[in-house]
């Protein structure tokens, strides 16, 4: 039988920023405050890349079709996405964070985790922290943001969503094998809609259920990230909040001999890259979470558009999917002389040792 240590001595907080695209829209438009918006895509083409609040209400969310948005909210405002304002405001919360803990990993624009084991400010609670993180945020930026607080990142990130918007959670250590075990496999992070319906159907409903199969099960079932549920479901989550993280990638790209703007065209270049790429992710033995579309215009501009999931993808249909939606997200500016599909913020899967069955942590020593 197998030791799997529980490390509940780190105190991790998930920061997720509220709606963050429209809500930044909101802040910078206040004719906008209070109304259903929607950033990326228009009425006619295009998928919603962010929703308000107000807006989802009417169950429209990201990677929606436009035109389905505008059926289910026919008073919807589609605002153009402005990636350099997201980005400048980011970097003001990013700053936020280093007053509280050096230990900072951002996972995104709008999201990032913060170890505040040993917190910069002497608190010493993880929850009082986080309130002051959010509060800063709020009186400094002008967005809300919600927090999870807990004793691993799996966990922190699950209670980050509880109480969304602006809102916090706690999962402490006694009450987090009860909690788990009660959550439904659709909330559990790293679970997708298509895995989630896979296991339902295996009569996997929640946590307890899934803490009944084995490891090898869910390998079997599951590839890699069998491993990963194996482990989160008995609160196993060991990874460290890396701040220096070398964010890898893996892709493929497209110079075309002509410049081309036929959407049909774009397509078939589209499902040849995406090929490339699955048949790389494949012999890499790589899942990861955010894909990325280059586009490089006829005048040499360069933009990229991407998105990061819920769940980790590695199949060629997900990975073709995903890179039409971003297509779609927003019209040509102009005819593309080059196209490019890439994966990254991969899955890592911790080493076991084998002879005591516990995992090999790789500590690196912080700054002074």
């Amino acid at each position: 039988m197998e030791s799997h240590p529980i490390e509940i001595s780190r105190k991790i907080i998930h920061i997720d920023m509220d709606a963050f695209y429209a809500s930044v829209e909101q802040m910078d438009n206040p004719k906008l405050k209070g109304k259903p918006v929607a950033v990326g895509g228009s009425r006619e083409r295009g998928v919603v890349a962010a929703a308000s609040y107000e807006a989802r209400k009417y169950g429209v969310k990201s990677a929606m079709p436009s035109i389905l948005a505008y059926r289910q909210c026919p008073d919807i405002i589609f605002v153009k996405p402005r990636f350099e304002r997201y980005k400048e405001i980011s970097q003001s919360i990013r700053s936020i964070f280093s007053r509280y803990s050096d230990l900072i990993e951002p996972l995104s624009l709008d999201e990032a985790y913060l170890d505040v084991t040993q917190d910069k400010k002497g608190i010493q609670s993880a929850f009082l922290v986080a309130e002051a993180i959010r509060k800063d945020i709020l009186d400094e930026v002008g967005l809300t943001a919600s927090a999870g607080v807990s004793f691993n990142k799996f966990l922190a990130k699950i209670a980050s969503d509880l109480n969304k918007p602006n809102g916090i959670a706690l999962i402490t250590p006694d009450k987090a094998q009860e909690f788990v075990d009660q959550l439904t496999i659709d909330k559990f992070f790293g679970i997708g809609k298509v895995t989630a319906g896979k296991m339902r159907n295996m009569g996997i409903h929640n946590g307890a259920d899934l803490k009944t199969k084995s490891k090898e099960f869910l390998v079997e079932h599951f590839g890699k990230a069998g491993k990963h549920y194996f482990n989160i479901v008995r609160l196993i989550d060991n990874r460290a909040v890396q701040p220096n993280r070398i964010r890898k990638s893996l892709g493929a790209e497209r110079t075309f001999s002509e410049d081309i703007e036929d959407d049909g065209i774009i397509i078939q270049k589209l499902e040849a890259i995406a090929k490339e790429v699955y048949e790389r992710v494949q012999k890499a033995k790589l899942q990861g979470r955010t894909i990325t579309l280059k586009i490089k215009y006829k005048d040499f501009t360069l933009k990229t558009r991407s998105n990061t999931l819920n769940e980790f993808i590695d199949q060629y249909d997900e990975i073709l999917n995903y890179s039409i939606e971003l297509y779609r997200s927003e019209p040509l500016e102009m005819p593309v002389r080059l196209m490019g599909i890439s994966i990254s913020n991969f899955f890592i899967e911790e080493d076991f040792d084998k002879e005591t069955g516990q995992l090999k942590l790789k500590f690196k020593r912080p700054k002074d």
